[in-house]
């Protein structure tokens, strides 16, 4: 079993500073979407089946944690009946990353809706409608959306965001716990 590659990540941002490596993930036992630090996304699927997947997901993430500053997870979605399961994927990766020292922070759907949107309740054909819009990005599938408008997320949080959205959706993000910014840069 071979975990995926991620790419290299860019040395800096345009001002200058060091370049925030920002991982996003869209956690899920049959399909984990992720946006790789360089804004690069893709579907984790593969062959194993049952719990190897748990495996699987979280060895792909270890064999990486070194690449970046910061993931930023899709949190569970409140009284789903896949949360479950889901939450096992997130316990694993979440374990990963805390032995790896790398910290994380949880966005809720309806908080990751309304930044990308302006709506708490969009759909995911609106997200990537304003991902299309705001960015010029198509996906794959709306796991890897969901990954990229985590990324940006942190991105905009920490001043680095790749393209502008309305203050009233930024402002949604103030309801995350973000770590303060030395906490999430070597």
């Amino acid at each position: 079993m071979t975990a995926p590659t991620l790419s290299e990540v860019p040395a800096a941002s345009a001002a200058g500073a060091p370049a925030l490596r920002v991982l996003g993930l869209d956690l899920s036992i049959t399909a984990t979407g992720y946006a790789l630090p360089d804004g690069q996304t893709a579907t984790f699927k593969g062959p194993w089946k049952g719990d190897w997947r748990i495996v699987a997901i979280k060895e792909a993430v270890a064999g990486h944690a070194d690449l970046v500053d910061l993931a930023v997870i899709e949190d569970l979605p409140t009284h789903a009946k896949a949360a479950g399961i889901t939450g096992m994927v997130h316990g694993a990766v979440r374990a990963v990353l805390l032995e790896a020292g790398v910290p994380y922070v949880l966005i809720t759907p309806a908080t990751l809706k309304a930044f990308a949107t302006g709506r708490g309740n969009a759909d995911k054909t609106a997200m990537a409608v304003a991902a299309l819009k705001r960015a010029g990005r198509e996906f794959g599938d709306d796991n890897q959306c969901d990954a990229w408008w985590l990324r940006a997320a942190a991105l905009d949080h920490y001043g680095q965001a790749e393209f502008d959205l309305p203050k009233a959706q930024r402002e949604r993000l103030a309801k995350v716990a973000w770590p303060a910014r030395e906490q999430v840069t070597q």
